[in-house]
């Protein structure tokens, strides 16, 4: 058998270094481990609200600028030469005197038409129905009408379409 060596003190003193060396690193270790496992939900909450205020703010400037588009719209609007051409342009409206013309579809315009305008054409084929100062009292009403339809439509029953094909043969051969 062999007898245990004896160690040095300044061996064991120097082992004891190492050893506090690992337990202090491995406590360091352990504390920084807790301190992010405890701070990480913290700071993603923080860059996340970081994001939504990036994002609000840009939506504000995005806003900004519409209002101030709008602006500028409100005070072009105000302007009565702007309300004009518009009024021209979008309502084909025309200042007193002044001519309109109109071009509709090449295709569709009559080249006889002698009246000048596409737009008495365009009336004259419009107003052709004849005004009578008769009064005509009408055959059927029409409350009548709409009334049997809808008690028809609630109480009869759906025709099958080869119950009514059989039928109509039947009939076609007699």
């Amino acid at each position: 058998m062999r007898t245990p060596r004896k160690v040095a003190p300044s061996q064991s003193k120097a082992a004891l270094r190492v050893s506090r060396l690992n337990l202090s690193s491995l406590a360091l270790l352990a504390m920084i481990v807790l301190g992010v496992v405890t701070l990480a939900p913290r700071v993603q909450t923080w860059f996340m609200q970081r994001q939504a205020i990036f994002e609000a703010q840009a939506a504000l400037e995005e806003a900004k600028k519409e209002v101030a588009e709008m602006q500028v719209e409100r005070k072009r609007w105000e302007d009565p030469a702007y309300i004009r051409a518009q009024a021209r342009d979008r309502l084909y409206y025309v200042m007193p005197g002044e001519v309109s013309y109109l071009v509709m579809d090449a295709n569709g315009v009559n080249t006889s038409d002698t009246s000048g305008t596409v737009g008495a054409k365009m009336l004259a084929e419009k107003n052709n129905a004849k005004i009578s100062s008769n009064i005509y009292q009408t055959k059927n009403n029409w409350v009548d009408a709409v009334l049997e339809t809808v008690i028809r439509a609630g109480i009869e029953q759906p025709v099958d379409s080869k119950t009514e094909s059989t039928d109509q043969t039947k009939k076609d051969s007699q």
